[in-house]
């Protein structure tokens, strides 16, 4: 139930940070939000990072929502057992679903953050939770389950036994 509350709270703010920049700064407009650091920047994509597919905004919703359906399923049925593991989940539900949003609502993604130290793609709340989410729960896999999960009986995982 936690991590459907913070999940919902993720795509609120992600939704809310969309819409006040759509209201209050022009389309192509910036704001300074960091000085020398990051600024407020109101662009639509109707691709993904950086633009790539941005033909193809309908099969990028589809992956949206086929995502979005099976890290739902991976959070209920338990697919990480550690606190750790599902919050890690939750955050790729989250960004998968406020993008999800944009596309099949809008027909395009508003992104607002613009980094201004450097030559990067401008981003938003959803995208954040996509890579914070996906590189937590890579390196969550990698290094930490076999430590913070708890093992399955007679020494298998989900391996059949059976020839």
């Amino acid at each position: 139930m936690i991590y459907a509350i913070i999940a919902l709270a993720l795509i609120a703010a992600d939704q809310l940070v969309k819409y006040l920049v759509m209201t209050n700064i022009p389309f192509g407009g910036h704001v300074p939000f960091l000085p020398y650091i990051l600024e407020l920047t109101y662009v639509t994509n109707t691709g993904a990072a950086f633009s790539i597919f941005s033909e193809h905004t309908w099969a990028l919703a589809l992956v949206s929502l086929v995502m979005s359906v099976a890290l739902a399923l991976a959070l209920w049925k338990g697919l990480f057992k550690h606190p750790l593991g599902k919050l890690t989940l939750t955050l790729l539900l989250a960004g998968a679903v406020g993008n999800l949003i944009d596309r099949a609502f809008r027909g395009f993604v508003v992104d607002m953050f613009n980094v201004l130290f450097m030559n990067f793609a401008v981003f938003n709340v959803a995208d954040i939770c996509v890579v914070v989410g996906g590189i937590s729960a890579g390196l969550y896999y990698l290094l930490l389950m076999d430590k913070l999960e708890p093992r399955k009986e007679g020494g298998h995982d989900n391996a059949e036994t059976d020839g």
